[in-house]
């Protein structure tokens, strides 16, 4: 596991980790019950304060990503393929807005846009 923190990029250090964790979760480079490093321990690694560590891991197991046992740690949660699911729809949706937009631009119709998805998955 490879986290990156970006101090210049205007996203939250905990946003940051957050995401990228996610993103490792739902690709599955992050095993089910794999234990994640402790929160202690990632601040010290990433140099930044154990409650900005604590703030990413607590959006975690809120977003159902991870779970955490007393006394032991913090863990991949089971993947719920639902919400894997539910999350690439999203993503999908948002790139799909930002498609119309671009496509009301230069007046390419609905139509035209499907015949370019076809095409596509023709390849």
């Amino acid at each position: 596991m490879n986290i990156i923190i970006n101090n210049t990029s205007g996203v939250p250090i905990y946003e940051q980790i957050y995401t990228q964790l996610k993103n490792e979760i739902i690709s599955g480079a992050l095993k089910e019950d794999e234990p994640l490093p402790s929160i202690r321990g990632l601040a010290k690694g990433l140099r930044i304060s154990v409650i900005t560590t604590k703030r990413a891991y607590e959006e975690l197991e809120r977003s159902g990503y991870i779970y955490t046992l007393t006394g032991k740690g913090s863990f991949v949660a089971k993947r719920n393929t639902e919400l894997i699911r539910e999350e690439y729809l999203k993503k999908i949706e948002n790139h799909l807005e930002r498609i119309s937009e671009l496509a009301r631009a230069v007046n390419i119709g609905k139509s035209e846009l499907i015949d370019m998805l076809n095409a596509l998955e023709e390849d």
